[in-house]
């Protein structure tokens, strides 16, 4: 019986032992699996991009987030891709005019906001660029933003061992090269998806939100005065127009920069006004600090009317003080602070 009751107690006292010594559970990761696929909300239309020839995996989404916040991207290694998109900005460059390069040089064009990549038919203010997966490289090799050349970036990643990790992590063919560091940027720029504004929730009857006074006012008013170039519900049409701005002293001709038509002279690619609100400075040059100036843009005579699109009145479109701020007001209801604030996208060196 002693021999039990010693058994018994050692087998008791291991038990407790082992209970308390048991591993710690393991961290859920912040970008599971199933929880990376493109979506497609609900009556919108189908999008451009399908990721039908960059299959969506963790590891790839993984390494087109770490080189987007990477400065290795950078002749130099000073600047990233998330310098000048930055996710507070919905992915623009907050309070610049124009982009920050490399040893302090400045770009001619404001850096747009990231999000609903999938569905634009061009990139770029010019729509110089036509395929999503060659975007990425547009910064790289500009000598104004990133460097200008990509074997140096290349032999800078093929040296690197993390990198080499999780290239051969992402792709069957561990090799490093051009095509698969734009096929990972893309996966994790393309993945950008912004439909969680509180105009989609009272567009979806979500949460029971419900739209103010104003706003409801602004968006009557953005329907009869705003929708024919920044249509529902990607809130652009991407259409290259010219708008009436008045050349700066860059004197940017846009379009006519990609075809050598005059007939594009100073036209640019129509943008989103999802999450207009964060995306200050405004227009391609990012001339106008707030959303009061671009409507009074709108509202005042137009001076420039070269190739002048015909859906903008030369007199300017009739809004009166309280319809500019009804309508500012419901431009504010785009905002999707959900999008901004997703940790999938934010720079993996700070989460």
């Amino acid at each position: 019986m002693k021999a039990l009751n010693f058994i018994f107690h050692l087998l008791l006292v291991n038990i407790i032992f082992l209970t308390g010594c048991k591993v710690d559970p393991k961290i859920k990761s912040i970008l599971p699996a199933n929880d990376l696929q493109q979506i497609i909300p609900e009556n919108w239309p189908k999008p451009i991009y399908t990721f039908s020839t960059n299959t969506i995996s963790q590891e790839r989404f993984k390494l087109g987030r770490e080189l987007f916040y990477d400065v290795i991207l950078s002749e130099d290694n000073t600047v990233a891709c998330g310098s000048c998109h930055q996710q507070f900005a919905a992915f623009a460059h907050f309070d610049h005019d124009v982009s920050h390069g490399i040893n302090e040089r400045l770009g001619t064009r404001n850096a747009p906001g990231l999000f609903n990549l999938t569905w634009h038919p061009n990139f770029m203010h010019d729509g110089g660029i036509n395929h999503i997966e060659n975007q990425p490289l547009a910064p790289i090799t500009n000598t104004l933003e990133m460097g200008g050349s990509l074997l140096p970036i290349l032999e800078k990643l093929k040296a690197s061992s993390k990198y080499q990790k999780m290239f051969g992590d992402a792709f069957e063919n561990k090799l490093i090269d051009t095509k698969k560091l734009s096929l990972a940027i893309t996966q994790f720029m393309g993945l950008m998806t912004s439909y969680n504004s509180k105009y989609d929730y009272w567009k979806r009857n979500e949460n029971n939100v419900q739209l103010s006074d104003a706003e409801l006012r602004g968006y009557s008013l953005f329907i009869s005065k705003c929708s024919s170039c920044h249509s529902e519900p990607l809130f652009s049409d991407f259409a290259q127009r010219n708008n009436g701005l008045p050349p700066n002293s860059v004197n940017d001709i846009g379009r006519e920069l990609i075809t050598g038509e005059s007939s594009d002279r100073y036209k640019f690619k129509t943008p989103s006004l999802r999450n207009i609100a964060l995306t200050a400075p405004y227009m391609h040059d990012g001339r106008f600090k707030s959303l009061q100036e671009c409507l009074n843009h709108y509202t005042g005579p137009i001076t420039n009317t070269l190739n002048l699109s015909p859906l903008i009145p030369v007199n300017g479109i009739i809004l009166s003080v309280q319809d500019k701020s009804d309508l500012i007001a419901f431009l504010y209801t785009l905002t999707d602070y959900k999008f901004i604030n997703d940790k999938r996208f934010s720079d993996p060196n700070t989460n």
